[in-house]
């Protein structure tokens, strides 16, 4: 979400940069929403022993929850510090 953000900020007249700001929160909420679903999976193998399978599949959701968090974490910062350099720069 955010490099389309990013991407349709630079193409567009009407919208700057630090419009893309508003696109941040989204991949926070959809890794914790991911970090959430793979624990509820984890859940279900243990309740099943494990024949429902799906334990790779929980762990890499963890994983990749995780790391939607981080990068929507940083791009919010990133985007802040740019707006903070943008209002002190001129």
């Amino acid at each position: 979400m955010l490099p389309a953000a990013i991407v349709a900020a630079r193409r567009s007249s009407a919208l700057s940069l630090l419009d893309a700001f508003y696109a941040f929160p989204a991949p926070i909420l959809l890794g914790a929403l991911a970090v959430q679903q793979s624990g509820r999976a984890r859940e279900r193998v243990e309740r099943t022993l494990g024949r429902a399978g799906g334990e790779r599949q929980a762990r890499w959701g963890r994983r990749l929850g995780g790391l939607g968090i981080v990068i929507g974490i940083t791009a919010g910062l990133a985007l802040g510090f740019y707006a903070l350099l943008a209002a002190f720069s001129g």
